[in-house]
């Protein structure tokens, strides 16, 4: 199976579910999107990571992570959506420390949160991109 590099598209309120978001994510070379629903906390992390002004007086959770992985030399290289399931969507972070890399299973939504604050790309492969994709 074949991965697709995907970038964020865009963030907007849910029509479907009430008090969610859509994470829409695009393909790198191609016209497919892929939208995923995740909650308002998620959505708001995402959103300040893409918007370089904003910086909150505390740091989120998500910045939290990466000051501690940056404390202990741990990089995010990936994140592959790697499953689709009854519409959940499961997700591993690609992560080396040492030179040591593992696989560490998350939420989507962690996930592309992290991503942003990493700068790691996002990936899914190509058989969820046809099942889910637009």
């Amino acid at each position: 199976m074949s991965l697709v590099r995907l970038n964020i598209k865009g963030i907007s309120y849910s029509q479907t579910q009430s008090g969610a978001y859509a994470l829409v994510l695009s393909e790198e070379d191609g016209e497919r999107t892929l939208p995923i629903i995740i909650g308002a906390f998620e959505a708001q992390s995402i959103a300040i990571a893409l918007e370089k002004e904003i910086k909150p007086p505390r740091p989120l959770t998500h910045d939290l992570f990466k000051s501690f992985a940056d404390r202990f030399n741990i990089i995010i290289k990936q994140v592959i959506i790697h499953k689709l399931v009854d519409g959940v969507f499961y997700s591993s972070l690609i992560c080396e420390c040492d030179k040591v890399e593992e696989i560490i299973d998350a939420r989507t939504s962690d996930a592309i949160a992290l991503a942003t604050r990493f700068k790691a790309p996002i990936f899914t492969f190509e058989n969820i991109l046809d099942k889910a994709g637009i």
